[in-house]
């Protein structure tokens, strides 16, 4: 499977046939322990025969519409028919809803070599060098289509306006409209998808599962709640589902953040990488009772200071970059000083550049404020860390290819090798850039190379009633989210991670062996999946490094750990 320098440190091969896992041997370097787990599972979550289904035909289908995605649909339409399924409306991605920009070389001071080096600096030892080479080498590209496109960047004169942000040591992130950047990048491309006469656009449509035979992808079982059930084939299938910000309690994400992605290729077979690393946000928006809400680092780029409860600035005692730290510094700093003080939040200040600065440069964040009556001329913003982004997912190579033939990922849910254990900030909206476009074209070289078209393929999905008692699909999603907040969070520690899997493993034995017909259901179970995936994976690296910290083990072990662990559920 290959790991870092080719090897994976750790590999958990779940073998499994249709209805169930077999016994996982789970083991640490040396054999220090040996436990078995079984939990069940079946290969598709619902009873299906291809047979009695609708049916629709691409050359290309893209499950999700993010920048990945929408970018990837672009480049793979210069040959194709393209099929593009949003699980919910066209503007429900962490895309859309991204306040910070996108990081790449423009100014002269600045170099890509500089970019590539901070961003392998933040990744701890596990980022991929020619990944990251050939993403930061890529991006200029990328903002010039991008400017091609309308793209409506700030600027300063001719060229984009670069702003700093954390990890980075020099002025390189580029927004637009201030803290609506995402936005502004969704609908650029949305824009253009919408006038390429070989894209379709579907809303609403919850995937289910991939359609797999014999190693290779044919397409995707989908929901429509209008539609029902339907099996959409195609040559090329692309996963740009997001991430998995929706496993916990406080987040970031949007509502359909919940790892479906992940799940669906992990039951496909697909080689799944790095699932312990998600980053929190150091700065979101606490309200008690409200949702989180991103306040942008690019804040912090511009002057604004971290506050604790008694008025004194703590970050430059922690660290020489202090507010502009690498973000799991910031987090696990915030954890800190809300642990030892008792208190829910700290404050971010930025009363010194005032309310019409404010508006001007992040309106966004000043409407916000306005909505929850904070007068930041004179009061502090309240905030405290969030569930931002997955870094792990679905492990690919340098085209965005997966261990399955013929599916590829990108963004967000796959695991490409550029962040590491910890991602640089704006980095992310850059990889679906560069990676989705890469993804795009390289499915339109194979469309060129390959006349087979899509076709029906026979598929029975026959799972036995289950004796086991239902619960509740809501209490128990929102006790997960709550659990992995608490368990599986910024602090880790092995006790507690052990108690989450055995929380974990209980639910999975009432809910992984139902059949529903409900994507609340799908959602859940796509959660339990790739929550246990998460937790066996922090609790196995037993060191601490970025994102991933481990309080009972707390320095990081390039001798033992400097590797990565990766999952596979054979089918």
């Amino acid at each position: 499977m290959g790991g870092f320098n080719g090897r994976p440190f750790y590999v958990y091969i779940f073998q499994s046939r249709l209805k169930s896992f077999s016994s996982l041997n789970w083991h640490t370097r040396g054999g220090l322990n040996q436990m078995e787990k079984k939990v069940e599972t079946h290969r598709y979550l619902v009873q299906m025969d291809t047979r009695e289904l609708g049916h629709l035909y691409t050359d290309c289908l893209i499950i999700g519409g993010g920048v990945a995605g929408l970018r990837a649909a672009l480049a793979a339409a210069q040959q194709g028919q393209v099929h593009v399924l949003f699980k919910d409306t066209m503007s429900d991605s962490n895309t859309y809803y991204a306040q910070g920009g996108i990081a790449t070389v423009q100014e002269p001071d600045d170099s890509l070599e500089d970019h590539i080096n901070d961003t392998l600096k933040t990744g701890v030892g596990l980022c991929d060098p020619a990944i990251v080479e050939l993403i930061i080498r890529g991006g200029p590209q990328e903002i010039e289509q991008l400017r091609q496109w309308s793209m409506p960047f700030d600027m300063n004169g001719s060229k984009p306006a670069c702003g700093r942000e954390g990890g980075h040591n020099h002025a390189r992130v580029l927004h637009a409209h201030g803290d609506a950047t995402g936005k502004h990048l969704a609908l650029c491309l949305l824009e253009q998808v919408k006038q390429h006469p070989r894209i379709k656009i579907f809303e609403h449509c919850f995937s289910i599962d991939l359609l797999t035979e014999q190693g290779r992808c044919l397409g995707v079982l989908c929901y429509h709640p209008t539609h029902g059930y339907q099996c959409i084939w195609a040559r090329r299938t692309v996963l740009a589902t997001g991430g998995a910000g929706q496993i916990y309690r406080e987040t970031t994400n949007p509502n359909g953040a919940t790892a479906d992605g992940m799940a669906m290729a992990y039951r496909a077979g697909a080689v799944l990488r790095d699932m312990e690393f998600m980053q929190f946000h150091p700065t979101t928006l606490y309200i008690a009772g409200a949702a989180r809400t991103l306040i942008t680092e690019a804040l912090r780029g511009e002057g604004a200071k971290l506050i604790d409860r008694r008025g004194k600035r703590f970050m430059p005692e922690y660290h020489e970059m202090a507010e502009l730290a690498p973000r799991d510094i910031v987090s696990r700093i915030i954890h800190t000083e809300l642990a030892q003080s008792g208190e829910t939040h700290v404050f971010l200040d930025i009363r010194h550049l005032g309310r019409q600065w404010l508006a001007e440069h992040f309106p966004t964040i000043n409407e916000l404020c306005r909505e929850f009556d904070i007068d930041v001329d004179k009061e502090m913003i309240p905030v405290r860390p969030s569930a931002h982004y997955m870094i792990g997912g679905v492990k690919t190579d340098d085209h965005g290819r997966t261990n399955i033939e013929q599916l590829f990922a990108c963004g967000e849910v796959a695991a490409s090798g550029l962040h590491g254990a910890n991602r640089l900030a704006s980095n992310s909206l850059l990889e679906g850039l560069v990676l989705g476009d890469i993804v795009g074209r390289t499915i339109a070289e194979e469309l060129t190379h390959n006349g087979d078209e899509a076709k029906h393929h026979h598929i029975i999905s026959d799972i036995p009633d289950s004796p086991r008692t239902k619960l509740d699909i809501a209490d128990v999603t929102n006790s997960l989210r709550s659990l992995m907040w608490r368990n599986v969070g910024i602090v880790r520690n092995g006790q507690r991670l052990e108690e989450t899997l055995e929380i974990i493993d209980l639910w999975c034995r009432y809910v992984m062996d139902k059949v529903f017909d409900d994507p609340a259901a799908w959602q859940c179970q796509n959660m339990l999946t790739v929550s246990r995936l998460m937790t066996i994976g922090a609790l196995s690296r037993r060191e601490s490094r970025g994102v991933h910290y481990r309080s009972d083990f707390p320095e990081t072990d390039d001798k033992n750990f400097q590797s990565h662990i990766e999952f596979s559920h054979a089918v």
